[in-house]
Parts: structure tokens; sequence; C-alpha cells
């Protein structure tokens, strides 16, 4: 979620710095291929980052959700500072990945829970999650 905002930030503030180079360079009459060339890069790269997180954020703000659930394995990579949780839906072939999750009694592709992930109408960013017990439908860790 946090990278989300990060490239909408950083898509608006490429387009503005983009756009008053340009006018920079058209005041100085400074219009080198080099210039033209970095000025229009920096515009596409803010735009393409503009397109990419717009529409979610659209449904992020609108609270248009939808939640994923199902059957489910988690696979825990806990090599660098902080540990990260690949939520494999087994129904929807789906992956999903949450930073910092709580240690569970036991993970890996033998473990099957019963997860409910809320993303997004477009599913590009993960929101929350829940794992259940897959016998017993109790709740496990919630988020």
């Amino acid at each position: 979620m946090f990278l989300c905002y990060l490239m909408l930030i950083l898509g608006g503030l490429f387009v503005i710095g983009s756009i008053f180079a340009f006018f920079a360079m058209y005041g100085t009459n400074d219009f080198r291929l080099l210039n033209i060339g970095k000025i229009f890069g920096t515009f596409f790269i803010s735009v393409l980052l503009l397109v990419v997180t717009l529409p979610s954020l659209k449904y992020v703000v609108l609270k248009e959700y939808d939640v994923v659930s199902g059957k489910c394995v988690i696979e825990i990579d806990s090599s660098g500072r902080s540990s990260e949780a690949d939520f494999k839906m087994l129904d929807t072939d789906e992956i999903f990945s949450f930073k910092d999750i709580p240690a569970l009694d036991a993970y890996g592709k033998s473990i099957p829970y019963y997860c409910k992930v809320t993303v997004p109408k477009d599913h590009m960013v993960e929101i929350s999650y829940k794992i259940y017990d897959f016998k017993t439908r109790k709740l496990i860790v919630p988020k």
C-alpha cells in the first residue's frame, strides 16, 4: 500500500518537474537533443507511474473492495530484517504478498489454511488478510 502511494506522489512530482523543465528550456532557447530526451523520458515515466497507480487509488478511496477467500498456502521468507509472506490462493491461482506477518505455528506447501484477502477491484494492491484454520475455520491471525 505504501508503495502505491509513493509511486503516485513520485509520478505527480515528475510530471510537474518535467513541465517546469520544458518551460525553462523553452525560455532559455536551449533545445539540445539530450535535454529534450531527458524531459520527455521523465514525462513518459511519470505518466506511466500515474497510469499504474490511479485506478487502484480510485478503488481504495471509494472503498470498493473484493474479498478473495479460499484454501491458501503461506510461504514466509524471513531472510531480511522483516518477514514477508506470500499467500498463494489455490482456488484462484493468485499470489498476494504481505510484510511483517506474525509467526504461525506451521507454514509451507504442506500446511493449508483458509484465507480471506481484501484487495481493491483491480487486485493490484493488497489491503488486509485474515488467516483461518482450514478444518475448524477458527480465526488464527487477523490483520
